[in-house]
C-alpha cells in the first residue's frame, strides 16, 4: 500500500485524510504500527464495565485495520475531589482485564483532574504493511457483513433516564464489551476488501464513509439489520441521543430509504455506537462462509446487511 504522502512522509501509509479508524506507520518492509486514541464518558454507573466498554472500544480500532494490539496507556479524567477513588481504581481494573483479553500490555498512561469522569485509551497495534484493512476498499459485488447489533446509544441514554431498566441493559453489556479480536483473526481468512468498526457515526455515517472513500454506492437491507432488544422500543417512547442530528447531517442528500419507515425505525439508522461491531466489505462468494466461520467461534449476532452495488457518486441506500 502507498502512503498518501500528506505528511511528506511515504512509510504513513494511513494517515487522517480518508477518516479511517487509526493512523498506520510502516517500520519495515514487514512491520507497520496502528496508533489510535478514544476515550468515551460513562455509558453506565458500574465503573468496571465503564473501564471494560471504554478498553474494547480503544482496541476495536485496532482490529478495524487488520491489525493485533501491542500496548495501550490508560487516559484518564476524573474528578478526585467529588468522587471516590475507589471508583477510579474499579474502572482501571476493567479496563486492565479487557487489555490482559486482548494479549496487549498495559503500558501506563496520564490522568488529569477534571469536572466528569472520561476514560480511553490510546493503544499502538502491529499489522504487515501488505495487509492493512481500511474502509475504502469496496469493490462493486462485496457483500457487507456487520458482527454487532446496533442500538447502544439509545439504551444507554434510557439507562441514565429511567425509561430502561437496568437489568434489561446489563443483560446487553458482555456483548457490547466483547471484543473485536475473534471478528477479525476470523475475517482476515477471507479476501476483506475494506473494514470499519461501527461507533459514533452510527451504521448510515460509516456505511457513507466507506462508500465516499471507495468510490461506490451501498445498499443496506433493513430487515437484516441486527439491533439490540429494546432499542427500536426506547426512540417509539421518545428517547434518542445529542448525535442523531449530527449524523443525519452527515449523510444529508447522500443516503435514500426506499420503502417508508417510521421516523423511530429510521433513528436506529443514526444511532451512535460504543464498542460497536465490524463491517466487513468481501467477495459475495465467500460471504455465506465467513458467516459460518463467525458463528463458529462464537459470533452469533454477525449477519449479512447489504452489498456494495457499483461505482459511482458515493451514496447509501436502504432497502426495505
Amino acid at each position: 500500500m502507498k502512503g498518501l504522502e500528506v505528511s511528506g512522509d511515504e512509510n504513513l501509509l494511513v494517515g487522517y485524510e480518508t477518516s479511517d479508524d487509526a493512523a498506520v506507520y510502516r517500520l519495515t518492509p514487514e512491520i507497520a504500527f496502528i496508533s489510535t486514541v478514544d476515550y468515551i464518558t460513562p455509558p453506565v454507573d458500574d465503573p468496571y464495565w465503564f473501564g471494560q466498554i471504554a478498553a474494547a472500544n480503544s482496541l476495536s480500532d485496532v482490529y478495524a485495520m487488520g491489525g493485533k494490539p501491542l500496548t495501550a496507556l490508560n487516559l484518564v479524567m476524573f474528578p478526585s475531589k467529588k468522587l471516590d477513588m475507589g471508583l477510579l481504581k474499579d474502572i482501571l481494573h476493567g479496563a486492565s482485564d479487557k487489555i490482559r483479553e486482548a494479549g496487549a500490555s498495559m503500558a501506563g498512561g496520564h490522568s488529569v483532574d477534571d469536572n466528569e469522569p472520561k476514560f480511553g485509551l490510546a493503544v499502538t497495534g502491529r499489522v504487515h504493511p501488505d495487509r492493512i484493512l481500511t474502509n475504502r476498499g469496496c469493490q462493486a459485488g462485496d457483500a457487507l457483513i456487520l458482527t454487532k447489533p446496533l442500538g447502544t446509544g439509545v439504551l444507554f441514554n434510557a439507562g441514565r433516564s429511567g425509561k430502561l431498566p437496568y437489568p434489561d441493559l446489563e443483560a446487553i453489556l458482555p456483548l457490547v464489551a466483547g471484543l473485536n479480536a475473534k471478528a477479525i483473526e476470523t475475517a482476515l481468512n477471507y479476501k476483506v476488501h475494506a473494514c470499519t468498526d461501527i461507533t459514533g457515526f452510527g451504521i448510515m455515517g460509516h456505511a457513507f464513509e466507506m462508500a465516499r472513500g471507495s468510490g461506490v454506492q451501498i445498499e443496506l437491507d433493513y430487515a437484516a439489520l441486527p439491533f439490540y432488544p429494546n432499542a427500536f422500543k426506547m426512540y417509539q417512547r421518545g428517547e434518542t441521543t445529542g448525535s442523531n442530528p449530527a449524523n443525519r447531517k452527515l449523510v444529508e442528500n447522500s443516503w435514500e430509504m426506499v420503502h417508508g419507515k417510521t421516523l423511530a425505525e429510521e433513528e436506529l439508522l443514526f444511532d451512535p455506537q460504543t464498542s460497536g461491531g465490524l463491517l466487513l466489505s468481501l467477495p459475495a462468494t465467500e460471504a455465506d462462509s465467513l458467516l459460518t466461520a463467525l458463528k463458529e467461534v462464537g459470533i452469533d449476532t454477525a449477519a449479512r446487511v447489504g452489498k456494495v452495488v457499483g461505482d459511482g457518486t458515493s451514496f447509501v441506500r436502504v432497502l426495505t
